[in-house]
């Protein structure tokens, strides 16, 4: 292998310019997909020797050709036996174009019927139909035409181009070629930003390269140096892109649709299966339960308890739980990173048939804990598109991060009736129940304990059971509470003191007829006013402390300030002492508190003065 290249003998894929597509082959078994992709690029599609040998695809196979516009296309041959039905499966999953072969000599056949149930279970809607071998049997060509359009009703490729061609004689060909531009032409643009999943359909090492995956890139743009997870049987793991190529060439970086090889930096070849993916770090989540909105191949058949679901190029087993004859859970043997309207394929193992496909509507489902949640999960299915239904998700959570729901495959739009907080999207009605039920606990706090002094913001969070602590600021905004100093109480109220209230008031008598004169420790105790019921009567604004065990008329430093500017200036404790006609235990917390205040400053040691 050439330095930087990731050229091996089974790997033929050259770079391209941008605006590649690919295109799948489907059809029965030895109807000439192997030798029409042959034909129309020149390169052997059938890459093993014992392939070769037998006329039959066994594995995936790979070519490319530009076609007449200069569109550079790209082809992966599935195998058309029963036995690799898987194989065929893999190869489908992540192409958006298929070129259905029938040939010309045998008609319509078996694998025929699994290939279109195939491209009907992925919802896929372009592509072409290829009457093959028309060289063999000429005048069967247009009942071969019409017997494919009637065994395509219903499937996307309904109303798809026929075309009769010979690989042999090359008949059609071109006719052929100028078709298939016509049909891509019409394939919706790929994001070259959107986020990177590459289904893994083949791993290889190359000597003086190391492990190397080769995968369709549907949408993203992968870049030389980029780091992806690499999820799959084996977990996940972060490895780095040391090399690109596209169809042979090296490239710098590769945008979609391209069949793509990448050399990764760590992780060994033995380490990587078939369905594994290459995945945008962070950005695409992993779930091991999706609800779905299934189309079944025969709508009366029953459904087995378990089958395999193939999604991309992996193939799960799963077990289905269904909640009414159109949706259900499937619950996987191991995670995928699935998301919204993402289509899979669902094939019974034991009859070796596909059963039909399934579109996922959900890859972050509730979980079914009660009696009768199954059908009600079914309501809340019923009418959703593969877009699903973001008001619905966003109340189903409360509230949810933006990226989350991102990550999911919801749309970005913020819908009616959803609050945005920074990163939060939250549901109004959630809201409101909060803000209600922080109502409730404030006012049951209040009549528990009338002389707390609020509910504090840590209690108001466990009472919540917010998702975020963060989200706690938009609760309380507009929840219609008062917050001081991390307290929250109802608006307007003032701590009834209950059993302390008498007591209180006569506190409060004594201060009227004799504002400096302060209770005594032992009156405070005969009255039954400890610490606890002095702090609620200063909330409630009917006592001041200004000291330990010292208590006052709020109206006492307006009252102090009356008689202190009387005096000569500066002036001394003990004169203000006299003046107020009260003991030092009192004087000195109150001209300190008025020193606090800025109402009085301190001269010296033993003087004060009246600030101005």
């Amino acid at each position: 292998m050439r330095a930087g290249g990731l050229r091996c003998g089974r790997c033929r894929c050259r770079s391209a310019g941008a605006g590649v597509y690919v295109v799948a082959t489907a059809g029965h078994v030895d109807h000439g997909k192997s030798t029409l992709v042959r034909a129309l690029t020149g390169i052997e599609p059938d890459r093993w020797a014992e392939e070769q040998r037998r006329g039959l695809t066994i594995d995936l196979g790979f070519a490319w050709t530009a076609l007449p516009s200069g569109q550079e296309t790209a082809f992966v041959d599935v195998p058309g036996h029963e036995r690799f039905l898987g194989n065929m499966l893999a190869g489908l999953g992540p192409v958006p174009v298929v070129c259905f072969v029938v040939a010309a000599d045998e008609g319509w056949s078996a694998q025929s019927d699994d290939h279109r149930d195939a491209v009907a279970a992925l919802g896929i809607r372009h592509g072409l139909v290829v009457i093959t071998k028309a060289d063999r049997a000429p005048d069967r060509v247009d009942a071969v035409r019409e017997q494919a359009r009637a065994r395509l009703a219903g499937t996307g490729l309904a109303d798809a181009p026929t075309v009769a061609v010979s690989a042999v004689t090359g008949e059609g060909l071109d006719v052929l070629r100028s078709a298939l531009d016509g049909v891509l032409a019409g394939v919706p643009t790929p994001d070259p930003a959107a986020r990177v999943r590459i289904w893994i359909d083949r791993a290889f090492s190359v000597v003086g390269a190391g492990t190397v995956v080769t995968g369709t890139l549907a949408a993203g743009t992968v870049r030389v140096g980029d780091d992806f997870e690499l999820a799959g049987t084996g977990g996940s793991r972060r490895v780095a892109v040391r090399g690109l190529q596209r169809h042979g060439a090296t490239r710098d970086e590769v945008g979609p649709v391209s069949r793509i090889a990448v050399n990764l930096r760590g992780v060994a070849v033995e380490d990587i299966s078939r369905g594994d993916a290459l995945l945008a770090p962070g950005l695409w989540p992993v779930t091991d339960v999706v609800d779905v909105r299934l189309a079944l191949t025969d709508a009366e058949a029953r459904v087995p308890e378990w089958l395999t679901v193939h999604a991309g190029t992996a193939a799960v087993p799963a077990r289905v739980r269904p909640f009414d004859g159109e949706h259900a859970r499937l619950t996987l043997a191991r995670p995928l990173p699935l998301v919204l309207g993402d289509t899979v394929v669902l094939r019974d193992p034991g009859a070796k048939r596909i059963v039909g496909g399934a579109t996922v509507l959900d890859a972050d489902p509730p979980a079914l804990l009660r009696r009768g949640d199954g059908a009600r999960r079914a309501g809340a299915l019923a009418g959703r598109g593969s877009d699903g239904d973001l008001l619905a998700e966003v109340a189903r959570r409360g509230a949810v991060r933006r990226d989350r729901l991102v990550d999911l495959g919801y749309g970005t739009e913020v819908p009616d009736g959803v609050r945005v907080a920074g990163d939060w999207w939250i549901h109004e009605a959630a809201l409101d129940a909060w803000q209600a039920r922080l109502r409730g606990a404030v006012a049951d706090l209040h009549e528990r304990d009338p002389l707390a002094a609020g509910l504090s913001l840590g209690a108001a969070r466990e009472a919540l059971a917010l998702p975020d602590p963060s989200l706690l600021p938009t609760v309380l905004d507009g929840a219609g509470l008062e917050n001081e100093a991390g307290r929250l109480a109802l608006p307007g109220h003032r701590a009834d003191l209950g059993p302390a209230e008498r007591a209180v008031a006569e506190v409060e008598r004594r201060l009227t007829a004799s504002p400096f004169v302060a209770p005594e420790a032992d009156d405070l105790a005969a009255l039954r006013l400890g610490a606890r019921e002095l702090a609620a009567a200063e909330r409630a604004g009917r006592l001041l402390r200004i000291a330990d065990g010292v208590v006052l008329s709020p109206r006492a430093p307006a009252l102090a300030m009356r008689e202190l500017a009387g005096l000569p200036q500066p002036f001394t404790t003990s004169e203000a002492r006299r003046a107020l006609g009260t003991s030092r235990r009192v004087a000195v917390p109150l001209l300190e508190h008025l020193d606090a205040k800025g109402w009085t400053r301190r001269i010296d040691a033993g003087h004060r003065e009246v600030a101005r």
